[in-house]
């Protein structure tokens, strides 16, 4: 499976998401889509990170972009924290890690003195066309939602 790049069209890819949405991203076609990649759900940064998108969703749904949240808990897990903090998006299932791979968001990070398989929080805006517009990687909760509604902003122009 090919990785994806800035500027290049996304390839296709099918996914399982809470709501019992089953969809391809050619189907999403025409929209403008937001998918950021987070570690674990219910922990505190991953929880902030939603929070914080969740509080500026009526400003990405004014810009017609769908956020998609993705991690590799279960859509049991998943259906749990969205209902729990109350998320107007859906959370995408990836426990095989195919979108992980793609996206290459799959980094050894040190926790409590160990090395382990992580997802590095990350973020990528795709166009109406299945471009991918931006990339941020090595997220930093605090502020992030106002730079990728920024760059949004800078697609409409």
């Amino acid at each position: 499976m090919s990785k994806v790049a800035e500027g290049k069209k996304v390839p296709d890819f099918v996914y399982t998401a809470t709501g019992g949405e089953h969809g391809k991203l050619s189907k999403l076609k025409g929209q403008r889509i937001l998918l950021y990649f987070y570690p674990k759900d219910n922990t505190p940064g991953c929880t902030r990170e939603g929070q914080a998108f969740r509080d500026k969703y009526r400003s990405f749904s004014r810009m017609k972009t769908r956020i998609y949240g993705i991690s590799r808990d279960s859509v049991a897990s998943h259906e749990k924290f969205k209902s729990k903090q109350e998320f107007p998006f859906e959370l995408i299932t990836d426990e095989d890690e195919t979108l992980c791979k793609m996206f290459d968001v799959i980094k050894m990070k040190n926790m409590y003195g160990k090395q382990v398989r992580g997802i590095e929080r990350s973020t990528f805006l795709i166009d109406e066309s299945g471009i991918l517009q931006k990339v941020w990687r090595k997220v930093k909760v605090d502020g992030h939602a106002d730079d990728v509604i920024d760059a949004v902003k800078a697609l409409k122009k």
